[in-house]
């Protein structure tokens, strides 16, 4: 045998995605390739068209490892662009249109990208992107994606200088030469992609994925979703993350129909879903919240597929999305791995549970998927295997070709998680069941330690999405001077629900009733919407930040802006200045106590005045704690002050009814 363990041309030919293209010309090339309002392509012509669209990139001096970026939402120029720009030998790096236009720039320079199709409605976001470019920053040369759009262009900065286009994509399409013979990859490990991370944790990263390895990745997708011949799927998901899970890719593999939108909302999609029979869609939690919640939604007729990644789906809403005739799949994956890490694979047997054991089986992550080598939870000081117990908790590694080569330009956070034992770390808390499935339980970031004790945000949010009124939940910690950390949960509500919504002091009775009190939101915060990444993922980064801006959970908190004013030091009387506070914004009113007497630590010296504190949290009834006074504020009107003696200093209870 030794000396047949040599690869061999004929069984090394680098493997690439962009093959698929040329098979659903020869095997689908009378079928639909891409609908997108009056326009429908073929395979066939979708084929001719990324050909055409590659020579003329080509003929631009477009060469072997260049950056190409596209700025654009779900339109055919996009799906085009994922085999056009790679047939060049070019890298394909798909940007978040809903980036800041400072975003925008620093990611262009960071890739060093040489050209850069943009969008109609993208056009002052890519000026505005440009002008922050430094005096003698080579710029990208610029193709317009123009279509018959109605909706007004977004303004320009004013200071920004107009920028020029060379052609539009439609010119390239013409102009270009069907028979351009594509640039095949060296090796199977040549870049096909370069995609920067969500920003849900951090500042975006930029991810490298080969050929080889987005070819394994397309097939594993089609093979868990037991995806068929032909499907039709809507794009709810873009495109430009992840590049769509590999799912534009794999339709030319299977023949399938790519539905194209630039935007969507719940009732939308049941529109397409009926008009176009849609089979598959897949998006973040906030799709399923759309279908779950748009009113008068009416049972499928047929059956379609949703596959959903981000943040488990509360069981409620999988409950409800069952009942209207969707299948949900949820799945565990991110940028790095190069789509998804494991699915929840089910079992018949679970079809005759209740369906609320259904649901909450469905919302574990699962197991890993075909083309995944190896999936762990491990201990990550150790790198050894936790118990499958369902308790234990460690971080999510993995092995295996769809693995990312690395990050751009930095080999510190390459080497941080891709490690010399031969995993990937992705810094994803989880637990392992006694029957192999995995369940995550948080970003490592997004775990809450309270008292020493580790709090699973998601599971306080699922106790959240139970209430009738919550749209949305997202819970982060927020600073505590005694506990270190309490759990501070932000919600949306549903449409309708706005006009009689529950109170915080509700929403924290709602969850002491079902919730370890360890684990009770301490803040409950009422917002219109909450900050999400493009692709419907919430920004618990942002969350964090608002949370820890908003002081210790032991800081006072008044209805409106309560300015405060407190002394204290050692055992003895508490200032002269005692407690005042101004009404703003429907604020009450508390003054004129001039000192609370010290208690049984008896008659220490008087304290001194404290620094005024601005508290601007205008949500219910928590304890605070400014300067050396410890204050409890439960209601509007103030009816007995209680002082007692701590150690060195004198904490005051303010008792109300």
């Amino acid at each position: 045998m030794e000396e047949l363990k040599k690869p061999r041309p004929a069984n090394s030919d680098p493997e690439t995605p962009l093959g698929y293209l040329e098979r659903a010309a020869t095997v689908y090339g009378d079928c639909t390739s891409i609908i997108y309002k009056n326009t429908t392509y073929t395979w066939s012509q979708t084929h001719l068209r990324c050909l055409r669209v590659a020579s003329s990139i080509a003929s631009l001096g477009i060469k072997r490892h260049d950056v190409v970026s596209v700025l654009a939402p779900n339109v055919p120029a996009m799906c085009e662009l994922h085999f056009a720009v790679p047939m060049t030998g070019a890298v394909l790096n798909t940007l978040n249109l809903r980036l800041d236009h400072r975003t925008i720039s620093i990611l262009l320079r960071h890739g060093e990208s040489k050209l850069v199709f943009v969008d109609k409605l993208c056009k002052s976001l890519i000026q505005d992107a440009i002008s922050l470019f430094p005096p003698g920053t080579p710029i990208p040369r610029l193709v317009l994606i123009d279509d018959d759009t109605k909706e007004a262009l977004p303004p320009p900065l004013s200071s920004s200088p107009a920028v020029d286009f060379l052609c539009t994509y439609e010119d390239m399409v013409a102009n270009g030469d069907p028979g351009f013979e594509w640039v095949r990859p060296l090796s199977g490990w040549d870049p096909l992609v370069l995609n920067y991370t969500s920003g849900t944790t951090s500042s975006p990263k930029g991810v490298v994925h080969s050929h080889r390895g987005i070819f394994i990745s397309t097939l594993d997708s089609l093979v868990d979703w037991v995806m068929p011949k032909r499907p039709v799927f809507l794009w709810t998901l873009p495109m430009f993350h992840g590049n769509g899970w590999t799912y534009g890719w794999g339709m030319a593999a299977v023949g399938g129909t790519n539905i194209c939108l630039r935007k969507f909302d719940g009732p939308l999609i049941h529109r397409l879903i009926k008009a176009h029979k849609v089979t598959h869609l897949c998006g973040a939690p906030v799709v399923l919240n759309m279908l779950a919640n748009t009113p008068a939604a009416e049972p499928l007729t047929h059956r379609v597929f949703i596959q959903v990644g981000g943040a488990p789906p509360p069981p409620v809403v999988l409950k409800r999305m069952e009942s209207l005739g969707f299948v949900v799949s949820h799945g565990y994956g991110m940028t790095e791995a190069g789509g998804l890490i494991a699915t929840c694979e089910w079992k018949p047997d679970w079809d005759r549970l209740p369906e609320s054991e259904r649901a909450r089986l469905k919302s574990r992550q699962g197991v890993r998927t075909v083309g995944r080598n190896q999936v762990d939870v491990v201990d990550p000081k150790t790198g050894r295997s936790v118990k499958r117990d369902g308790l234990t908790m460690g971080e999510v590694a993995v092995k295996g070709g769809c693995v990312m080569l690395g990050y751009l330009k930095d080999p510190v956070g390459t080497a941080k998680c891709l490690r010399d034992d031969g995993w990937f770390y992705t810094g994803d808390v989880a637990v392992m069941h006694p029957d192999g499935y995995l369940e995550i339980k948080d970003r490592s970031k997004d775990v809450i330690i309270s008292g020493g004790e580790n709090l699973s945000s998601l599971e306080v949010e699922s106790v959240l999405y139970t209430h009738p009124a919550i749209n949305e939940a997202a819970v982060v910690a927020r600073p505590d001077d005694y506990w270190g950390e309490t759990p501070c949960a932000f919600v949306s509500l549903k449409e309708g629900i706005r006009g009689s919504k529950p109170s915080e002091k509700e929403m924290i009775a709602y969850c002491r009733a079902k919730l370890p009190h360890f684990m009770v939101p301490k803040t409950v915060v009422f917002q219109e919407d909450l900050p999400k990444t493009a692709t419907g993922k919430i920004q618990k980064f942002i969350l964090r930040e608002t949370a820890k801006g908003m002081g210790s959970a032991r800081a006072g908190r008044i209805q409106g802006e309560v300015e405060l004013t407190s002394g204290g030091e050692k055992n003895g009387n508490v200032g002269n200045e005692g407690m005042f506070g101004k009404s703003i914004g429907g604020g009450n009113r508390y003054s004129g106590y001039n000192g609370v007497p010290g208690g049984s630590g008896g008659n220490g010296r008087s304290g001194k005045p404290g620094n005024p504190v601005n508290v601007s949290d205008p949500v219910g009834a928590n304890s605070f704690r400014v300067a050396a006074a410890e204050f409890w504020l439960k209601s509007e009107k103030l009816t007995k002050i209680r002082a007692t003696t701590r150690k060195r200093d004198s904490a005051i209870s303010v008792v109300t009814n």
